[in-house]
């Protein structure tokens, strides 16, 4: 195995990903296919990745790397799952799509609905952004209505609707207006700042009888790892069933990684339409909306809301996210282990932060965390944004450089996967604490 570079400020270790960001960038817009990867956040060039194997990625240049971004969530049980890869080596032989039905798509939707509590049915779909997109056509559909809320910081995909005020690679980015996002689409959103119930109830107060739905990451990780403050969640519930508004929860990230079913079962929140992508694909392409019949069944072919997509319920993706979600319906567990870790390692950083006088926020639930460099609470997108971020990017390249690979953005949350041994906590514990030090120096 790859040994872990301890060494500082050596751009040698980096030579065949500089060389391979310099083709990119002459046939890819960017160098990179999804923005955040292109390291502008935190300065530098990205890092290309050769392989992983359970909680170790390993560069072009043979560098080490303790993950802890876990392609952004899928891989909660680690990179290369020796079930997952065995299931789709043998379904690959069978063919790679049909576009045409297959028992797997069933079993997959069987599975989800008995796993996650409060949905009938299941769409599956080809991404996070496709099933927040569907969610909300649907919404509209169901309730005849066009306007929706959304929260500053929230992201939930590309798709143009979403893109007012959104967080993610726009907020690394500092994108505040979309080229390409037409006056008209903007006018129908509605923002307000997470965890401002009051500021929900005033857009509700200006625009009665106009609002679809009310969308919402459970737990905010697009702005860093946020949590619902008491109240929050329950508060939009009600005012859904108040106004005849339906309830979005975007489980692309939270779903089935804080717990068997997801943020509803974690928060005790029930949502009217749930959206989920990351780990239902196990490390695939994919993505599903789901809920209640009697909403579902206004989607085509039953209904007239049309959704569609060539490679929706792909044979391959079907069969990854059923063995992941299989392995963690059969094992309650992980989660339990999962949560030890992630607070051991939130302990162990705001022990190095504090000793060393810095001042820190670590937001954690579950297997979700993020690191702020702030004397303040970060409850929303303007706390994130204000928090001293110029830390964060030395601090990232301080522990890239000791072999711990972070989210590239202070707005982005760390995911950590259950391959992580007590060695590699402490071991990153251990580069914090050295990363500190040269910064503080």
């Amino acid at each position: 195995m790859v040994k872990l570079h301890t060494t500082t400020n050596n751009l040698s270790m980096f030579t065949n990903s500089q060389i391979l960001f310099d083709r990119a960038r002459q046939v890819i817009p960017g160098g990179v296919n999804s923005p955040v990867r292109a390291f502008k956040s935190v300065g530098g060039s990205p890092i290309f990745m050769k392989s992983a194997k359970g909680a170790y990625m390993y560069d072009a240049d043979g560098n080490a790397y303790i993950d802890y971004i876990n392609s952004w969530g899928p891989m909660i049980l680690g990179h290369a799952y020796e079930p997952v890869l065995k299931a789709i080596q043998e379904y690959a032989a069978y063919s790679t799509s049909f576009g045409a039905p297959t028992e797997l798509e069933i079993k997959m939707a069987e599975l989800i609905i008995s796993m996650v509590p409060n949905i009938d049915m299941v769409r599956m779909v080809n991404s996070g952004t496709e099933a927040c997109m569907s969610a909300l056509r649907v919404a509209r559909g169901f309730t005849g209505r066009n306007k929706f809320i959304k929260f500053e910081g929230n992201y939930h995909g590309h798709a143009d609707s979403f893109l007012v005020s959104a967080g993610s690679g726009v907020a690394t980015l500092d994108i505040q207006s979309i080229p390409g996002v037409t006056q008209a689409v903007a006018n129908d959103t509605l923002t307000a700042p997470y965890n401002n119930l009051p500021a929900v109830q005033q857009l509700i107060a200006d625009h009665p009888d106009s609002i679809a739905a009310i969308i919402v990451e459970p737990v905010a990780g697009n702005m860093g790892c946020i949590l619902p403050q008491a109240g929050f969640l329950e508060g939009l519930r009600a005012l859904c069933d108040e106004h005849g508004i339906l309830l979005i929860l975007d489980e692309v990230m939270t779903g089935f990684r804080l717990a068997r079913g997801g943020a509803q079962e974690r928060l005790n929140i029930k949502a009217d339409l749930v959206t989920f992508g990351k780990i239902i694909g196990g490390g695939m392409p994919v993505g599903a909306f789901a809920g209640r019949r009697e909403i579902m069944e206004w989607v085509a072919p039953v209904g007239k809301v049309y959704q569609a997509g060539t490679l929706s319920g792909n044979p391959i993706a079907m069969i990854a996210g059923y063995t992941m979600l299989s392995t963690l319906d059969n094992n309650p567990g992980i989660y339990e282990e999962l949560e030890q870790k992630a607070t051991y390692l939130v302990d162990g950083l705001k022990k190095v932060f504090t000793e060393a006088g810095i001042v820190h926020q670590v937001n954690q639930l579950g297997s979700m965390m993020s690191v702020h460099f702030a004397e303040y609470p970060i409850i929303d997108f303007s706390a994130a944004a204000g928090a001293n971020n110029e830390l964060f990017k030395r601090f990232f390249h301080a522990m890239l450089e000791r072999g711990v690979y972070l989210p590239p953005s202070a707005f982005e949350s760390w995911f950590l996967c259950n391959a992580l041994t007590q060695e590699d906590l402490d071991k990153t514990i251990a580069a914090a604490k050295e990363s500190i030090a040269v910064i503080a120096g």
